[in-house]
Parts: C-alpha cells; sequence; structure tokens
C-alpha cells in the first residue's frame, strides 16, 4: 500500500516488458527487493497481463501456489529473482546492470542496439541496513551503472517499530558518496515519482536512487506509519475502514474492467517486443556473426564444437606431468575455458593473484572497458556473489567469483539463494584446508566443505590434479539448473595415472582408481589427499600384505546423484572403508557403514608451516597405514 503510487509511476509510464513474452530478453528488469511486500508485485503481474489470476492471488501463501510468502524466481509468471533477504535484491540488480552493460558494449553497434534495457528495484529501510547493500550499491556506483534505477521506500518503520532508534544513517549523503544521483520525492505523488525516472533515464553516467517519502500502510485509518502494517494482515475489520478511507466500493477481489482496462500492459509489450525484433532481424542481416553469437549466448547454448575442443583439451592435460596446485590447475583451466567461452565473465574478491582467476584471455571490466570479463570485485565476498546471481539472471553471462574457501561464510545466503533458484553460478574458492598453513585457524577451512555439501542443489568439486580440474570445470560451465563450487588446493599435487573409462568416470563424482579382486579395504580421498591414500596403499601392500581399492571422490554430491548400482560398484559393501580427507568428516557418513571411519578434522587449526600441520592432525602415511589396519583387523 505505502509504494502504490510508487508502483504506478513506474510500471504505467516506464517499464519495458511483455506479459505475452516474459522471457523478451531486452525487457526492463524489475527487482522487488523488499520482498516482504510480494504481494505488491503480483497484483502488478495481474493486473498487466501475467499468467497470475485472482485464483492465484487468492492462494498467496498456500502450499505450491504461485504466490509464495515472498518471490520466487520464475520468468513465467514474470517475477525475475527470489528475494527475502534483505538487500540481496539490490545486489541482484546490481548484476543485471553489470550484465547489460557488457553485453551492450559486446554486441551493439551504431546503427543496432539489441541489448539496451534498464534495471529497476524497490527497496526498503531493511534493506539499506544489511552490509549487502554497501557492499553492491559501493560497487555501482563505481561503474557507472547509469541504467540501474532505484527506489527507496523511506517510511521509517521496520518490525520492530521506528527505525529512528537504530537506523540514523543520513542514505542521500551515503549514496551521492559512492557515486550515484540521489533524487527526493514525495511517494504519494505520481507526477513527482514519474518526473524523477525521466531524470535518472536521461542520467547515463550514474546510477540514481530515489528517496521516496512514504507512509507504511497508507490509506489504513487504525495501522496506517505504525509496525502492525508491516508484515501481519490488516484484519477484517481494519479492511473495510481502509475501503471506506479510500473510496474503494467493491467488493474482495472484484476488479472493475476499467481497472484492467487501465493497467493491461500486453497491446503496448508486444509492439515494443515486435519494434525490438524487427531490429534484431536488421542486425541479422548487417552483422551475422555477431547476430549468432548473441542469439548463442540468449538462449545459454554452448558452441556447436565445444566438446569436441574440450575433449581434445582434456587429452593435453592427461598428458601432462607437472605437479601443481589445483588452484593453478584452475588457471590452466580458465586460461582455455575464457577463450572458448567468452560469455564467461570472472572476478575475485581482491584476491585474484591467490585465486588464479586472471586468464590470458581476460581483460579488466571498467568504465574505459565496459566490454572486459574479468571483474576487480574488491573485499565483497557477499556482494560479488549476489552480484553474480543477478548476472546469471539476466542472461547471456556465466559468472565465476573467487575467494579463499573460509570465506564462504560471508557468501553463504547469496550461495544458497544461487541453489534455491537453481542458477548455474561458478563459485571459485581456493586455500581448500589447514594445508596453507601460517595464516592460521582464521584462515582455515573446516567446516566449510560440510555446508556446503549439505546445500540442496549445489555441486561441490574438490579435485585432486589437473584432468580432475578440467572435468570439473566442464561440468560448472555446462551446468544448467545447478551452480557449482570448485574448491582448489593452495599446496601442489602429482599427477594421477588413469585409463580411458577411468578419465569418463570422473563426472560421476567418485570412481574407482584402483579396482582389485582381492581387496581387503577402500580406501576414498578427494583432492591433495588422493595422493597420500595411494601412498599408503603402496605401504599396506609392500609392508603388510594388505590390497586395497582406491576411490576418488572429487564431488561427494554427483556422486550421490548416481544410482545405487553405481555407487555400489565403486564403494564395495564388502569391505570396510576409510575416508581420508582435510576437512570435518560429517559429510561422508551418508556413503559409510558403523564400522567405517573418517581421518578428518573436527577442531580448528593451528598456525604452523603446512607439513607440520599434516603431521599434527595425522595426515601421514604412516596414521593412514594405522588405521587402515585396525579397520581390516576388525
Amino acid at each position: 500500500m505505502g509504494m502504490a503510487e510508487i508502483a504506478t509511476a513506474l510500471w504505467k509510464n516506464h517499464l519495458n516488458h511483455n506479459p505475452s513474452n516474459p522471457y523478451w530478453f531486452n525487457r526492463d528488469r524489475f527487482v522487488l527487493s523488499n520482498g516482504h511486500g510480494s504481494m505488491l508485485l503480483y497484483s502488478l503481474l495481474h493486473l498487466t497481463g501475467y499468467d497470475l489470476s485472482v485464483e492465484d492471488l487468492k492462494d498467496f501463501r498456500k502450499l505450491k501456489s504461485k504466490t509464495p510468502g515472498h518471490p520466487e524466481y520464475d520468468l513465467q509468471f514474470g517475477i525475475e529473482t527470489t528475494t527475502g533477504p534483505l538487500g540481496q535484491g539490490i545486489a541482484n540488480a546490481v548484476g543485471m546492470a553489470i550484465a547489460e552493460k557488457i553485453l551492450a558494449a559486446q554486441f551493439n553497434t551504431p546503427q543496432e542496439e539489441p541489448i539496451d534495457h534498464f534495471t529497476y528495484a524497490f527497496l526498503g529501510d531493511g534493506c539499506l541496513m544489511e552490509g549487502v547493500s554497501h557492499e553492491a550499491c559501493s560497487f555501482a556506483g563505481t561503474h557507472n551503472l547509469g541504467k540501474l534505477i532505484c527506489f527507496y521506500d523511506q517510511n521509517g518503520i521496520s518490525i520492530d517499530g521506528e527505525i529512528e532508534n537504530w537506523f540514523t544513517d543520513d542514505s542521500v549523503k551515503r549514496f551521492d558518496s559512492y557515486g550515484w544521483q540521489t533524487i527526493e520525492v514525495d511517494g504519494h505523488n505520481v507526477d513527482e515519482i514519474n518526473e524523477a525516472i525521466i531524470l535518472a533515464k536521461n542520467e547515463t553516467q550514474k546510477p540514481t536512487m530515489i528517496f521516496c517519502r512514504t507512509t507504511i500502510g497508507f490509506g489504513s485509518p487504525a495501522k496506517a506509519g505504525t509496525a502492525d502494517a508491516h508484515g501481519a494482515p490488516l484484519g477484517d475489520e481494519e479492511i473495510l475502514k481502509t475501503r471506506q478511507a479510500l473510496g474503494w466500493n467493491y467488493e474482495p477481489f472484484e476488479v472493475p474492467e476499467s481497472v484492467y482496462d487501465f493497467w493491461n500492459a500486453t497491446e503496448r509489450g508486444t509492439e515494443i517486443n515486435d519494434d525490438w525484433n524487427a531490429m534484431i532481424e536488421a542486425y541479422k542481416n548487417n552483422h551475422p556473426k555477431q547476430y549468432n553469437e548473441l542469439s548463442r549466448r540468449m538462449s545459454g547454448n554452448m558452441p556447436d564444437d565445444f566438446d569436441q575442443i574440450y575433449s581434445a583439451f582434456l587429452d593435453q592435460c592427461n598428458t601432462d606431468n607437472s605437479s601443481m596446485a589445483t588452484r593453478k590447475a584452475s588457471q590452466v583451466c580458465l586460461d582455455f575455458f575464457v577463450k572458448e567461452l567468452p560469455e564467461l565473465v570472472g572476478g575475485s574478491a581482491d584476491l585474484t593473484p591467490s585465486n588464479n582467476t586472471f586468464s590470458k584471455s581476460s581483460s579488466t571490466f571498467s568504465n574505459e572497458n565496459p566490454s572486459g570479463n574479468h571483474i576487480n570485485y574488491g573485499v565483497r565476498e557477499f556482494g560479488m556473489s549476489a552480484i553474480m546471481n543477478g548476472m546469471v539472471l539476466h542472461g547471456g553471462i556465466k559468472p565465476y567469483g573467487a575467494t579463499f574457501l573460509v570465506f564462504t561464510d560471508y557468501a553463504r545466503n547469496a550461495v544458497r539463494l544461487s541453489a534455491l533458484m537453481g542458477l548455474p553460478n561458478i563459485f571459485v574458492y581456493t586455500h581448500d584446508s589447514i594445508a596453507l598453513g601460517e595464516d592460521g585457524p582464521t584462515h582455515q577451512p573446516v567446516e566449510h566443505l560440510v555446508t556446503l555439501r549439505s546445500t540442496p542443489n549445489l555441486n561441490s568439486w574438490r579435485p585432486a590434479d589437473l584432468v580432475e580440474t578440467a572435468v570439473a570445470w566442464k561440468n560448472a560451465v555446462t551446468s544448467e539448473n545447478t551452480p557449482t563450487c570448485l574448491i582448489f588446493s593452495r599446496q601442489n599435487t602429482s599427477p594421477i595415472l588413469r585409463n580411458e573409462n577411468q578419465i569418463k568416470a570422473i563426472e560421476n563424482g567418485g570412481y574407482l582408481l584402483d579396482d582389485q579382486d582381492n581387496a581387503s579395504i577402500t580406501l576414498i580421498a578427494s583432492g591433495s589427499e588422493l595422493q597420500l591414500s595411494i601412498d599408503a596403499a603402496s605401504s599396506l601392500k609392500k609392508e603388510h600384505g594388505i590390497i586395497s581399492n582406491i576411490v576418488s571422490m572429487p564431488c561427494l554430491d554427483k556422486f550421490l546423484q548416481q544410482n545405487k548400482e553405481y555407487q555400489s560398484s565403486v564403494i564395495k559393501e564388502d569391505l570396510p572403508s576409510l575416508v581420508i580427507e582435510l576437512s570435518h568428516p560429517n559429510s561422508w557418513y551418508k556413503i559409510l557403514n558403523k564400522s567405517d571411519k573418517v581421518l578428518g578434522i573436527e577442531t580448528f587449526g593451528e598456525s604452523a608451516p603446512a607439513n607440520i600441520l599434516l603431521e599434527h592432525f595425522g595426515f601421514t602415511t604412516s596414521n593412514v597405514v594405522e588405521i587402515a589396519k585396525s579397520l581390516v583387523d576388525e
């Protein structure tokens, strides 16, 4: 209710969209960052012609309805992103605006502009309290995102009441300092808001924040301007009084045809969509190569020859006998994938030299180089991840973003929303264990792999060498509905010998590296610990006559997606198993029997050289051998 006039000004006069074609690529993007106001969005979508009926509105917050409590990403119904956790919607909008800017720089010509649209976002006091909004909005101002226009519902009320007791920022000055254009309006004056939007659209070098002074629950005689209007229903009596106060003399859910006629955007949307289609046809004739590439990227398809080129690259990796950290192996892979897939746009949260995320085909995205494919995010792990979500949602871009594994704590909620929405994001996490050494327990991840692996619809890869790293990257760039975490070591690893079938089996997430008919135990490992399992198996055989099967498990999530027959063929149920991983053990119990064991880490790390720490925590050949012997003897 408090944002009704803002919505009217934007949706009626400015928003370019086509309800009959919600997937139109050049539509304006609209993000409701203050997602608890979801019914405002659903009402707008219903009135303007999307596939949301009055009955759908009545099903608000019911199981499996089209109108859940907070908006959930579904372009079919015109919902651009999932919002609810405050502050992330505005960060998503920043990502959409970045994607628009990059694609426009890469594909637009003086004659035709196939990428030319605005990104709009509604947000509230809570969004600006959240730290992620600071991260994203500061970034947006630096990068002159002139096609990002936001509306701050400045009503001064949150769930706990009047915010003047805990939120006294001068937000106008804050956004001025970020490099935004700031405009202040009466949020209940449609004409003022309309004029502000025109000013915002004319400002090409700065994003715009329109500060809208509003009254929450506007029109409610008893609850307007109070916390009671924030999230709870008004109640039947107050609804009746509100109707009377507003002069609305219709039954509940009754909408006059004149209102539908006023709001319906299908005709205008079809016209502007058709105009764009005509322009695209001219673009196709004038620039066939660019058109074909843009069409491929808009559709999300891989290049026609990708499989063949990737296969040759994998063969090359398999013949590379170099020892290297898997973070370095990742850079080798990036040099290949970025060259072949120009839609890959990546960066790091101020750790580029450590994360190895600048490829040979990278150029830095900047105001001077808006077509660049490498982004310096600064120390903004959460903001980076939420911005990446927006870039994926926009389309035409495959983003990757990197930090240390331990700092997934900062980014966690954006990664979760990526999985919830089914966005094929690529999160690169290096320095994956206590083996980073002297930086100490603040930088040494322990519980982080467990957290990532327990997240639904998220694949976490921890490869052992260059070949497994190449397969992990290939799975990440070809994923359609699942985000990927690529987890890499700081310390060197040795190349592993595999046959052709084993290389193919890496795709399954786990596979037998050594399969012996007379084995007495299965050693399971991921990442750098695979070599430790190989060394331990050699010692077990040589010193104790114990034969081992060896399983490499670069992606437990993918392995668990395989059928039971395959899983049983890899991890023999009649053999005891020992898992070796520099991480908390809890991930592994879903594939182990009660008598099996995990050599992991259940405490925080220590500050010391990596080799000292590995010995201290028992990650030595001799200790693995002793544990394996005890399992066999049982």
